[in-house]
């Protein structure tokens, strides 16, 4: 087992370059689908595939990812709050931008610092870092302010619905980091999330009355391609390899990267428009919870 770096290389920087990149123009891809798909439709087939895809990866690797080691009610727990993460996330394209809806769910970092503490007493959060918090909190009142000039409500529907994912994401987060799922390996912790969605979904689409038709277009199978196989399999993969084996916060300061890309396809594929006060909350977001996750000259030299 290779040693755990302390720093990025070249190698890291190119990957999660890629990962953020691949994440924004998801955001993108999903939206441009739903005049094909509906959303919980699409998503299920995406997770539903990636499900698969993992299993097919772990029976290669001889990864055993039904052997008992107690992690079974995190896990499942886990699963379901990123099943719900998903759920937002597809259902809120419907009502704003998939810039707009970015930008709220990347506030994850935001509910992770504020909630991880409850949990974990070594990680609470200091003067700069509450700092970054109020930071982060007043971008998101700013942008959602723009919400509330959408068309009979609907744009503000949708960024709460993204800043709801984000919610989910955190707890997600949490979950992981407070219980046995910490000592599991990176790919049985992706299957119970993927696998708990591949479940509940389709579910969820059904109860909504969604149409499931299968008579795709060639652009809705290249999508549901690119969402399964790049993003929801591969990247994410690399993703959980990466946060082994670099500093977690090095690493997880990269994704605000996903907006900025998500920005740009938005603006290029959709035509979205991309005001200067999303613009300015995005970098306050940013700005935030780099303060969050930057250790003090002290705490390093320690």
């Amino acid at each position: 087992m290779k040693p755990r770096q302390t720093e990025l290389d070249a190698l890291a920087i190119g990957l999660l370059l890629a990962c953020c990149l691949l994440w924004g123009f998801q955001q993108v891809l999903i939206k441009a689908t739903l005049a094909e798909l509906p959303p919980l439709f699409q998503a299920s087939l995406r997770v539903l595939g990636a499900t698969a895809l993992l299993g097919l990866w772990c029976a290669w690797r001889r990864i055993p990812l039904f052997k008992a080691d107690g992690s079974l009610a995190a896990g499942l727990l886990a699963g379901a709050l990123f099943a719900a993460e998903f759920t937002c996330i597809y259902i809120g394209m419907q009502y704003t931008s998939a810039s707009r809806l970015t930008v709220f769910l990347y506030t994850s970092p935001f509910w992770v610092a504020l909630l991880v503490p409850l949990w974990v007493g070594a990680e609470r959060l200091r003067g700069r870092q509450w700092l970054g918090l109020l930071a982060a909190f007043a971008a998101v009142l700013f942008a959602l302010r723009e919400g509330f000039l959408g068309s009979h409500g609907l744009t503000l529907r949708g960024d709460l619905l993204g800043l709801l994912a984000g919610l989910f994401w955190g707890l997600t987060t949490v979950v992981i980091r407070a219980t046995r799922l910490t000592q599991i390996s990176a790919e049985k912790l992706l299957f119970y999330q993927l696998a708990a969605s591949a479940v509940l979904m389709p579910l969820l689409s059904q109860g909504l009355g969604e149409v499931w038709q299968w008579q795709f277009s060639a652009f809705a199978v290249a999508s549901l391609l690119v969402q399964t196989v790049l993003v929801a399999f591969i990247s994410f993969l690399v993703w959980m390899w990466m946060l082994g084996r670099y500093p977690a916060t090095q690493v997880s300061v990269f994704v605000f990267f996903t907006p900025l890309f998500a920005l740009l396809f938005g603006a290029l594929w959709l035509s979205e428009p991309v005001t200067p006060g999303l613009l300015l909350a995005l970098a306050m977001v940013a700005v935030g919870i780099v303060l969050v996750n930057r250790r003090s000259a002290v705490a390093k030299a320690g």
